[in-house]
């Protein structure tokens, strides 16, 4: 029978918060939370964090040209304008994008008397550089994460409980399917289990941590070939007391982490 699973095989946890309300929490580390975003929000808040910033400086240079009275002298060849070729909201729009992202076509430029526009240009530069940084280094991040990488880490299907130098040992194998090495590989096991403690306090999700060679330091790992990850049975393991009857029918689960850096990147 199909077993609701703490984690999936794919690593996602079938975890969900309920009863959150201090959600303020979430604004005060803004980027982690534009990381943890769903593709489709994260490319809306991408497009709405330059068009805002575009539409909004635009909105300033067309009404610093319309305070000057630039658009009542367009055809005024010897009045000298905040912006050159500067006519209307459209085309302060576009000098706004000309500006915040350094294209400088050419026809529209700032002009020498305009004090108000230098310190805006000055801002805009400034702030443009500032959401770039914020939003390219949000999407590199987001493209970084090691989902995609995972998929390329093999695991046995099955793990077995045998004798191993003779020695009961629950065993499974993991291996890496390309040539770029995981550098640094660690790897770790959690028992995750209902739990009930002497003082009859019940634990739903208790974790027990399952040696996988950390004494040894076989937890360290050369996955350069599929290696076979060991866990010995002996008085220190929570399966020590555990027949081959009741760990059959005990509902349990075995999350296995591996960590490591990815040598490409």
């Amino acid at each position: 029978r199909r077993r609701q699973r703490y984690v999936e095989k794919d690593g996602k946890c079938n975890v969900q918060h309920g009863n959150v309300r201090e959600t303020y929490r979430y604004l005060t580390d803004i980027f982690t939370t534009l990381v943890d975003l769903k593709w489709r929000f994260s490319l809306l808040v991408f497009i709405l964090a330059y068009a805002v910033t575009w539409l909004f400086f635009g909105l300033i240079w067309w009404f610093i040209a319309y305070s000057r009275g630039d658009l009542d002298h367009l055809e005024d060849h010897t009045w000298t304008p905040c912006v050159n070729n500067l006519n209307g909201f459209i085309s302060a729009f576009l000098f706004s994008i000309e500006t915040e992202t350094t294209i400088g076509y050419g026809h529209r430029v700032i002009t020498d008397q305009c004090p108000e526009g230098i310190v805006l240009l000055l801002l805009q530069a400034i702030l443009g550089s500032m959401v770039n940084a914020f939003m390219v280094g949000c999407m590199f991040v987001k493209i970084s994460q090691p989902n995609k990488r995972a998929e390329t880490l093999v695991f046995s299907s099955h793990a077995v409980v045998s004798l191993r130098d003779e020695r009961l040992c629950l065993m499974f194998r993991v291996g890496d399917l390309r040539d770029s090495h995981i550098v640094e590989a660690s790897i770790r096991a959690k028992l995750i289990r209902s739990k009930q403690t002497q003082e009859g306090e019940f634990i739903p999700l208790d974790q027990t941590d399952l040696s996988v060679g950390f004494d040894t330091g076989d937890d360290r790992l050369f996955l350069v070939s599929p290696l076979i990850i060991s866990h010995e049975i002996d008085e220190r393991s929570p399966f020590w007391d555990v027949s081959r009857q009741q760990m059959e029918k005990d509902d349990f689960e075995i999350v296995v982490i591996l960590e490591g850096m990815v040598e490409a990147t």
